[in-house]
């Protein structure tokens, strides 16, 4: 088999150092500092091409459109936290003591002094999981880019790692390549792959397994993670302060070196062996040399295009990372902005929480379709996690809410996919409702944007198309539209044709004046109209 020549320096440049990097992984002391010196890592190994690990490389990289086109994508935030059924941050809460997570644990399982994290990984057994069937679902929703979980806070490798060698998908839990499937099934149907990492926080998130209740029973007898056996989980702190553990903060980045240097390469072996399109990191560009070599990584073994630029996308949720739209693209988890952004961005959210829930309320359709129409509508995209339970089959509420969302992009994408933000992103009392930001990295504010109706308006534009989505049937059957009065700061053209998405054989009545443009309605809605409605708007 005649390998490529970016396969080739693939192979070159990682193989060599895998079993001494994977022995020393092994013995985190290996790579201690001594008094005086500096620490003992080795460079880093990232596979040559145009980028490399620096600031001043990366910004020569600019978003694909590919990307701004796609603008919905569906997430599988899925891993052995989700096989227990009570929601996200498990394997950390169950440990912290007196959280609702730590006694749910202690009454389900037992106490964390002798059943802990690593005992549970087992329920995670994917028995029920089609990945060929569920991508079906989430392309016919609408979905043109797909993400696996690749690694979460847990320390937990959903891929075949060279670093990660026992606690992985392959090893244990599911004995699947959980990667590897997934992407496979999203590269048949022609669905761009992407994989999201947790890591870079893992070595402090774990540290409440360190600890040790203080009182009851079990007091003063050590949680499991204090056991070396399990070092390669719950992280190894010799040579960090005693107190550690103690003091570690839940999204910290403090770690020595030598787990600097085993997050890049974890992350490498992931983008190595499946070569994502996309890759989503839960924070900024971390650690320095280690966290850019990770994007460098990325772009130098991700798809390129025609003319040679790179069609990875790396997202970040840090500002300074992705200024004017270079190096990077920024990452707003559940949250939404106020106006157009001249660079493409995304929101991800979950419909539920990010890992799966017994019981929980779901967002309706209605509110999904809201946020993508405004998302869009800003010159963003929504990246919408549906969370799977331990079998890995969806429940009959979530199916419901594909099949509802399945049934809107249906009749509306054409005002979604490869289009571009308008001169203003839309109209009516939403718009007049300003979301202040918060001033930190993590700004979860979607829960403070109203609900829209068929009083608000958004825009899209393709060419010389303005598609006007209304966030529901109106209950009048004259539809004005007062962005398009002949007088309107947004100076319109005129209106020659507008049709109904669902219903486009027939034009629609309409007058444009100092009022608006003023549009008939059908006597009946469409379906999904409860979800909002489409307008497509041609001018002279």
């Amino acid at each position: 088999m005649k390998l490529s020549r970016r396969k080739t320096l693939q192979l070159l440049a990682s193989a060599a150092p895998a079993f001494a990097l994977r022995r020393a992984f092994s013995q985190p002391e290996a790579f201690a500092q001594a008094p005086g010196q500096s620490p003992a890592t080795p460079p880093l190994s990232i596979t040559p091409g145009p980028f490399t690990n620096t600031r001043a490389s990366l910004r020569a990289y600019t978003t694909p459109d590919w990307f701004a086109d796609a603008k919905f994508g569906i997430w599988s935030h899925w891993g052995p936290q989700s096989a227990i059924g009570d929601g996200d941050w498990y394997a950390r809460n169950m440990y912290v003591e007196g959280t609702a997570q730590y006694e749910y644990h202690l009454k389900r399982f037992g106490p964390q002094s002798k059943v802990g994290y690593k005992d549970l990984i087992h329920l995670f057994t994917a028995d029920r999981w089609d990945p060929e069937h569920l991508m079906d679902l989430y392309q016919k929703a609408g979905a043109k880019y797909f993400f696996s979980m690749g690694v979460h806070h847990d320390n937990y490798d959903l891929w075949n790692s060279k670093y990660q060698p026992r606690w992985n998908s392959v090893a244990s839990g599911p004995r699947k390549d959980v990667v590897g499937l997934w992407a496979a099934a999203a590269r048949k149907r022609g669905l761009r792959f992407g994989v999201s990492e947790h890591l870079s926080n893992s070595f402090d998130w774990f540290a409440p397994s360190h600890l040790a209740d203080t009182k009851g029973p079990y007091a003063n007898i050590p949680y499991d993670g204090q056991n070396p056996a399990f070092a390669d989980l719950y992280h190894s702190y010799a040579g960090m302060p005693a107190n550690f553990a103690h003091t570690a903060q839940d999204m910290g980045r403090v770690a020595p070196d030598w787990w600097k240097l085993q997050y890049f390469n974890r992350v490498k072996d992931l983008l190595d062996q499946h070569q994502p399109d996309l890759l989503y990191t839960d924070g900024g560009i971390e650690f320095g040399e280690y966290g850019l070599g990770t994007v460098a990584e990325l772009y130098n073994v991700g798809p390129v295009s025609y003319e040679g630029r790179s069609e990875a996308v790396y997202f970040s949720k840090t500002l300074t990372d992705c200024l004017d739209g270079a190096s990077c693209v920024l990452d707003h988890e559940r949250s939404v902005l106020n106006a157009i952004d001249p660079h493409p961005w995304q929101t991800d959210t979950c419909i539920g929480e990010w890992h799966y829930k017994l019981g929980i309320t779901y967002k309706t359709p209605k509110k999904v379709v809201d946020m993508l129409v405004d998302i869009v509508s800003k010159n963003g995209n929504l990246l919408l996690n549906v969370p799977l339970p331990a079998s890995g089959e969806p429940d009959s509420e979530e199916l419901r809410i594909l099949a509802a969302i399945t049934q809107w992009t249906g009749i509306n994408g054409e005002a979604i996919y490869s289009t571009r933000p308008w001169k203003i992103h839309g109209e009516g009392p939403s718009t007049k409702v300003v979301i202040k930001p918060n001033g930190k990295e993590f700004d979860p504010n979607e829960g403070k944007q109203p609900d829209l109706t068929a009083q608000d308006i958004r825009f899209t534009t393709k060419g010389k198309t303005l598609y006007a989505l209304v966030q529901g049937w109106p209950a009048s059957s004259e539809l004005i539209i007062q962005s398009l009065a002949t007088n309107s700061p947004q100076q319109p053209e005129k209106a020659v044709d507008v049709r109904l998405l669902g219903r486009e054989a027939d034009a629609l009545r309409f007058t444009q004046d100092t009022t608006g443009l003023r549009v008939t309605l059908p006597s009946t809605p469409t379906a999904a109209s409860d979800l909002g409605i489409a307008l497509r708007i041609n001018f002279a």
